[in-house]
Parts: structure tokens; sequence; C-alpha cells
């Protein structure tokens, strides 16, 4: 028999690891959608009419499959969490419901202006539906992250036995709303969200700017190269903004994490027993065989920087004592953790090298005729949501044993009358329903980029169209050398 609690952890791990693709789509491409939008308002030119075109589509289609996938979630409090939600309604239920009444609806009333309206309202009107759809996306992460950072960080309550159940009151909500991990989960997670779409944005326009020369395909004068071309370089500006910036918040907020969750931070770092100098493992494994699997090993074999931990932890004092897990009651899956955030870390530097190697080559002027970069960026492209995955892993993972920090355990806000059967089948449909949901939006999404922008006259173009690139002369020989 399969425990409850367990099938429960693993069933909204499923569903949140695929749920999050789609607001991380959502929120990245906001900022995109109001520049287009503007720049069409004020230049009038089809550059950005299409670019806007374009990257609304995606926008919509990860919107609407966001918003299906969103509400399991908060059904799971009910169906599988109901013991959190008796004992935390009162506090967790007040942002959420924000969120919905508030967010949502903006979102949802000015995007379907901004999808159908170009023709029917004013430019002005326009532009302010785009801004209000970026606003509403933006929100929707300002309530979710209010009540997820609650739970890391809880402020502003009080506990209480009704019936002898526990009860968590609210007693101040500016201490509880804007409590200290918020702040610091908000900026790292909208960032993250830019910077995976930047990516996500830069490795379609390689795509199109490596098939074209690939093909032969001459671009000078051509709508199409224009297209690609500028968004490969708008990509590349924010992608030149958000990695250096995730990086140096990222350390910020490590040090933050140190301070307010020292259980998380020395799981992040497999550190069992308290000491000073602890070094930064770059690599580490299980001195033992058997240990391979077990995700609490605690002899491991490592290779790091002498005393990095402890610098991390501090900001800068390779002295410090970080204190170990031995100190704390119950651990979470270290091994898990400890990969995760390592490999969180890798992709971060990874996206500044990318940027900078990137605009090297535009500033030397080989951005369009780099192959190497091309791939790296086709490469690249969903790399960003993979380190957005693994950020909610190394906190939601790092938080357990506790659903809130040092108050509840997740195994006491699972449903009392839950079966580990009635669980494990859920879990099994959500598995199975998700997947079928992603595969569509991977098809649709798919499928739009490879058709690519809309023709001139707002057509939409064919595959064997777009293969034939009308209009330019294939020609070979006018390829370069090194194709």
């Amino acid at each position: 028999m399969v425990d409850p609690a367990l099938a429960s952890r693993l069933q909204f791990a499923v569903t949140t690891v695929v749920h999050i693709i789609f607001p991380v789509m959502s929120m990245g491409l906001a900022p995109f959608l109001v520049y287009f939008t503007w720049k069409e308002v004020r230049t009038g030119e089809a550059l950005y009419e299409r670019l806007r075109r374009f990257w609304t589509k995606i926008f919509a289609v990860s919107f609407a499959v966001g918003t299906v996938t969103g509400l399991v979630l908060e059904f799971e409090f009910g169906t599988n969490f109901a013991a959190f939600s008796a004992a935390a309604g009162e506090l967790f239920g007040g942002p959420l419901a924000v969120e919905g009444m508030m967010a949502f609806f903006l979102e949802a009333t000015f995007l379907g202006v901004f999808v159908f309206g170009r023709e029917r309202v004013s430019d002005r009107l326009y532009f302010l539906s785009s801004v209000m759809v970026g606003l509403g996306t933006w929100l929707s992460a300002v309530w979710i992250l209010v009540a997820n950072s609650w739970m890391q960080t809880p402020r502003g309550y009080e506990l209480a036995r009704e019936s002898g159940r526990l009860t968590v009151l609210l007693t101040d909500p500016i201490a509880a709303y804007a409590n200290p991990r918020f702040p610091w989960m908000f900026v790292h997670m909208q960032n993250a969200a830019v910077l995976s779409v930047a990516l996500f944005m830069a490795g379609v326009a390689a795509y199109h700017v490596y098939r074209r020369r690939h093909l032969g395909v001459v671009d000078g004068g051509n709508l199409d190269a224009e297209f690609w071309r500028a968004t490969l370089k708008v990509a590349l500006v924010v992608l030149l903004i958000t990695a250096p910036l995730q990086v140096l918040h990222g350390d910020a907020y490590g040090r933050h994490v140190a301070e307010t969750q020292p259980q998380k931070f020395a799981a992040m770092e497999a550190v069992w027993e308290t000491d000073s100098y602890v070094p930064e493992y770059i690599v580490a494994f299980p001195t033992s065989v058997d240990d391979l699997l077990n995700p609490r090993a605690k002899d491991i074999f490592g290779i790091g920087i002498p005393g990095g931990a402890s610098w991390l932890a501090s900001g800068g004092n390779a002295q410090a004592e970080i204190t170990g897990l031995n100190e704390f009651e119950g651990s979470p899956p270290v091994a898990v953790v400890f990969w995760s955030f390592r490999a969180m870390v890798a992709l971060g530097f990874w996206f500044v090298l990318l940027a900078f190697w990137a605009g090297y080559r535009w500033r030397t002027g080989e951005l369009f005729e780099d192959r190497l970069l091309h791939k790296a960026l086709m490469a690249s492209s969903v790399l960003g949501i993979l380190g957005v995955e693994l950020g909610w892993i190394v906190t939601e993972v790092g938080r357990q044993p506790w659903v809130i920090q040092g108050v509840m355990r997740t195994t006491e806000g699972v449903s009392p009358g839950l079966t580990g059967t009635e669980a494990t089948l859920t879990l099994a449909g959500f598995v199975g329903g998700y997947l079928v949901l992603l595969s569509l939006y991977t098809y649709v999404v798919g499928r739009l980029i490879r058709r690519g922008p809309e023709t001139e006259d707002g057509a939409e173009p064919t595959l064997p169209d777009r293969e034939r690139d009308p209009g330019i002369a294939p020609a070979a020989t006018e390829v370069s050398e090194d194709d």
C-alpha cells in the first residue's frame, strides 16, 4: 500500500512541474509584447506588428493551458491536503482568492481586447490593453508568491487549537503578506521568467537563421529574415541584462536562505555536522556504492572550494559556521536538493557565458554568421525553463519535512480520510492527463514556430511556401564558404 502522503506529494510535484512552464512563458513574454505593441503604435512599422502578432499567439496558448493546469493545483489543496487547508485556510486562502478575482480577471479581460481588438479600439487603448495583460500576469505571480513565501518564512500569525485541531490565525496581515521571503522570491522568479523567454526566443530565432543559411537562402531585403534577426537582437539585449542579474541576485538570495532557513541551506550544501570553513562542493558522491541511491547518504567524496559554502552563507567570511542537518528535526532528501541546486547554478553561469558570447559576436558583426553560436542558442532554448524547475525543486523539496516551515509538517497536512489507493489512482490520472496536455502544447507551439510569422498581407503561411521562400533566389553559390 502506497503512503497517501507520499503519493500526494508526488502528485503535487508532478502537476506543479508541468504547470510552472506556462506561467513562466506568460510572465516572460508579457514585457516583450508590451514593447512590440509600443513600437508598433509609435512607429507604425509592419515589423513590430508581425512580432506582436506572432508572439501573442504563443502567449495565448500558454495562458490557456496554464489556466487549466493551475486550477488543478488549487483543487489539490482540498482533495489531498485538506488538513493543511483547514488549518491555514484563513491565511493561505486570502492571497489565492485575490489572485483569482483581481489578477486573473484583469489579465483575461484585457487579453480579449489585446488578441481581437487591434482593428476595433484606438492605438492608445490597444497599448493600454497590452500593459494590463502584462500587469495581470505579474500580479498573479505576486499573490501566488505571497502565499508560498509565507509558507517559507511564516509571520503575522498565532497558533490555536479548535476542537483539538491545529489552526493558524492571521493576526498581522502586513507582517504575513510582506514576509521576509517574498521580495527575494518575486525578483528571482520574475527575472527567471523573462530570462527563460529571452533564451526561448533567441533559440527560435537562431533556428530560423541557421535553417535559412542551411537551405542556401539569401536574406537581403526579405521580411522573414528581418523578422527573425529582430527577434534575435531583442532577445539578446534582454538576455545580456537578465542573465548576470540572475547570478548576482541568486548569490544574495542564498545568504538570505542561510539566515532564514538554515536547514534548507545545509541541504543545499549537504552539510550534516555543524562546522566552519565548509567547502563549496562542485561535485560530491557517496563513498559507498550502497549509498549511491540513498538520498540521505552522509559519507561523501567531494571536490570543492575550501571555505566556499561558509563564504556564500555569510557573504564573505570563509570561516563562518554553518549549522549541520543533524541539529534539526528531520531533513529533506539531501541528494535531490544538493544536485538540483548545483545544476541550477551551472545553468545560470552558462546563460551568462552564452549572453556575452552572443554579445561579442554581435559587436564583431558575426551574430548571424556564427553557426556554432546558433547551435548553442537552439540547444539552450528551453534550458531557462529547466533552471526554473530546478529552482522550484530546491525551494519546495528543501523545505521538507515542513509544509509550513517550523509550524506544520507535510504529513500533518494530508487529508485525513485519503487512502493510499485513492492518492495513487489520482496520481496516475494526473500524470497521464498532464503528459497529454504538455504534448499538445508542445505540438501547437512547435507548429507555430515552424510556420513562422504571418505573411505581409496578414495571411497564414504554409510550410511548403515557407520552404520555397518566394521572392528569394535559393542560390547555393551565394552561401558563404563556411556552409
